[in-house]
């Protein structure tokens, strides 16, 4: 008979719904605490705005946060979920935008401030560079903009030409009302063109994109609040997600910067650690702790029991196996067990347990291949388990011989793996075509891969670090094209340039990843020596270096390596300083990294950045006059070092920024709006460098000094 769809009937996504929630089992605390949460109204000194949920992987923290949106929204509350998928702060705003709107809820004024964001994000990378060289008097606002560095400064994308030629500094503050003009006031955020000089303008939207975004973000909520009884915000993964959303969190609900944050909001984080409790040393007042141990044994049996597995002594040996971790309870819990015997852990350990239940030896060895990348795509799978290696250009020599998983060659087996994978209990879905290992089952499958077969182990991340470059270098391609052809691999590019891009650096990441894994020993040099290009693209609002030292924590854990992981580690301490945390890992790179001149010029070039970025021009200074001393002909300690003596602004720092100028100038192609009439000097590495018949400068040498 036909179905029918009647008045009352509920739809498929409802009885999903149903579904999922009878499926949760446990946790009944935590459920009740949120819950009476509800009933208790925000004036009452009872109700908590915030409840963080901790504990370590495996623990269910993601589960909990699901059934507390469900619990949310029986309640009538509007909820949204973003978790480290959503890696900056206007990507949780559009992501929260985009969930309220399929609760027919539309942030429209989010929207627009969005809109706009990114819009000014695609001029500033798109729109040709400004004519320094126009007549005309320059404003005060554009004195304050060159003498502090922001056109000097490579975190604005399109002031590059500025780098790389001697500009006169009258022409500089000219190219910076044009700046001006092509962005509004964007780059110091005023309302008005005119600024006193040394006012206290900060960074604009492109910069701090919280404080055009929050507002809206604010105003929309209020007029969301009027509507529905509860306002819910849930942030997965905070461990990842906190560096760029901690303080800003902090801000919004604890002080006015932003504006007024409804009442009827309730904040949940879900992370591996607690709060830090300097960032919020007020908690006690506000909100509510949740730490999450492993199962009860009441819990774990009722999960069983949910799975059907109530043989008692098939749920003892569950228990003894699993140590009531839920991710383990659940993998162990599959259809199959009847005796003890089923669930019996045999010499290979917690990988044989998690892959008890699929008898397939090819897909056994393929699960076990694809656990050496981090992050999974089809593609990633064709070349984990070596179903398509050597099919691109990048292929390792060699790598493809052995193929790991034997999981078969033909049309389709790549993706038919990668479907597979999907359906396993400890592989998560993250969305946008992403997948990834839970690290509780990863981590022992990593180890048995590499003491059991390191042939193998090796060959796989080859042949991994290969497809990465691969895209790596399509993407160079393609971001060169949209440059008008200026690769990404020329010296021409700022020093640290491709690690700013979150696109090459995301590929980068997982390439060097890969590297490391395959020859720990010999790769850490060059790691090493990105590290200073990583510190040098290093934002407050783009944790790039902080990318660049999870890679080699990650690659000495996974490969036991003591002295890669050590490296990672010291170098996330020295980051933890957010204002000279680029400098200490510099610092780390000189005394102990054993860079080449290359590298150390970089490295020093990298320290004078931050050091300018933190208000220590003298330290700058010095910095880039050491880049200078040991290679003349390096643009960047050039150009930094003009740019800081021009941002100083003492006696005789005009004269000598102009100087340097024509260092830098000398160094790389003019750009193309360079006039003719200011032909540079072309002397060779070391050389004095004289002025151009039509130059009024001083005759200065490459190795301009402070």
């Amino acid at each position: 008979m036909a179905w029918a769809r009647e008045p009352g009937r509920p739809s498929m996504q409802e009885l999903i719904r149903r579904r999922g929630r009878s499926g949760f089992v446990g946790r009944q605390h935590e459920l009740r605490v949120f819950r009476e949460n509800f009933d208790v109204p925000p004036e009452d000194d009872r109700h908590r705005f915030l409840f963080c949920v901790h504990g370590p992987a495996g623990v269910g923290k993601t589960s909990l946060l699901r059934e507390f949106g469900r619990l949310a929204r029986d309640r009538g509350a509007l909820v949204a979920r973003a978790d480290e998928t959503a890696d900056s702060l206007p990507r949780v705003l559009t992501e929260v935008a985009a969930q309220f709107a399929r609760q027919e809820r539309r942030l429209k004024t989010l929207e627009r401030a969005l809109a706009a964001y990114r819009q000014r994000a695609r001029e500033a990378a798109a729109a040709p560079p400004p004519d320094p060289g126009a007549p005309g008097p320059s404003s005060a606002g554009a004195r304050f903009a060159a003498r502090a560095g922001v056109v000097g400064l490579g975190m604005v994308p399109v002031v590059g030409p500025f780098a790389a030629a001697a500009v006169d500094p009258e022409r500089l503050e000219r190219g910076a009302d044009g700046l001006r003009e092509r962005f509004g006031n964007r780059l110091r955020g005023g309302a008005g063109d005119e600024e006193p000089e040394g006012a206290g303008a900060g960074p604009g939207p492109l910069l701090e994109p919280e404080r055009t975004l929050t507002p809206a973000f604010n105003t929309d909520l209020a007029s969301a609040a009027d509507t529905a009884p509860w306002l819910v915000l849930c942030f997965d993964t905070y461990e990842r997600t906190a560096p760029f959303l901690d303080r800003w969190l902090r801000d919004l609900m604890t002080t006015d910067r932003y504006g007024e944050l409804p009442a009827n909001t309730v904040v949940v984080l879900s992370g591996q650690r607690p709060l830090d409790p300097q960032l919020w040393p007020d908690l006690g007042d506000f909100a509510r702790d949740l730490p999450l141990s492993p199962f009860t044994e009441d819990e774990a049996r009722g999960l069983l029991a949910a799975k059907g597995v109530t043989a008692e002594p098939v749920v003892a040996e569950v228990l003894r196996l699993s140590g009531r971790l839920p991710v383990l309870v659940s993998t162990l819990a599959e259809p199959g067990a009847r005796v003890p015997a089923d669930v019996h852990d045999p010499s290979a350990g917690a990988v044989e347990r998690f892959l008890r239940w699929e008898p397939d030896p090819v897909r056994r060895a393929a699960a076990l291949d694809c656990a050496l990348p981090r992050r999974l795509d089809e593609e990633v799978v064709g070349a984990a388990t070596g179903i398509d290696a050597g099919a691109g250009d990048d292929a390792a020599s060699g790598a493809g011989a052995d193929a790991a998983s034997g999981a078969g060659n033909g049309p389709g087996a790549a993706a038919e793996a990668y479907a597979w994978l999907r359906t396993l209990p400890f592989v998560t879905d993250r969305g946008e075509g992403g997948a990834r290992y839970h690290d509780v089952v990863r981590a022992p499958m990593l180890r048995l891969r590499r003491t059991t077969a390191p042939q193998k182990w090796t060959a796989g991340h080859t042949r991994l670090a290969a497809a990465f470059a691969a895209r790596r270098r399509a993407c160079e391609r393609e971001e060169g094209a949209g440059q008008g052809g200026r690769g990404a691999t020329g010296r021409g590019w700022a020093a640290g340039r491709p690690w700013s891009g979150a696109a090459w650096r995301a590929l980068r990441a997982e390439e060097l990843y890969h590297e490391l894994c395959a020859h720990p020993g010999s790769a850490l040099a060059g790691a090493l020596r990105e590290g200073a290009d990583a510190c040098h693209a290093q934002t407050r609002y783009e944790a790039v270096a902080r990318v660049w030292a999870r890679v080699l924590v990650d690659a000495g854990e996974d490969t036991g390596d003591e002295r890669l992981r050590r490296w990672g580690e010291r170098c996330l301490t020295a980051l933890a300083d957010e204002r000279l945390g680029p400098a200490r890992v510099v610092d780390l790179l000189l005394a102990r990294g054993g860079l080449d001149d290359e590298g150390r010029v970089a490295a020093y070039n990298a320290r004078g950045w931050c050091h300018f970025g933190a208000g220590l021009p003298e330290r700058a200074i010095d910095d880039h006059t050491r880049a200078i001393e040991l290679d003349p002909d390096d643009p960047w300690g050039h150009h930094g070092l003009a740019v800081t003596l021009r941002a100083r602004g003492g006696p005789g720092d005009h004269a000598a920024a102009c100087g340097t100028s024509t260092g830098a100038g000398n160094c790389c192609p003019a750009p193309p709006w360079w006039p003719a009439s200011a032909a540079r000097p072309t002397a060779g590495r070391g050389a004095t460098r004289k002025p151009s018949p039509n130059s009024t400068g001083p005759t200065t040498s490459a190795r301009t000094s402070r």
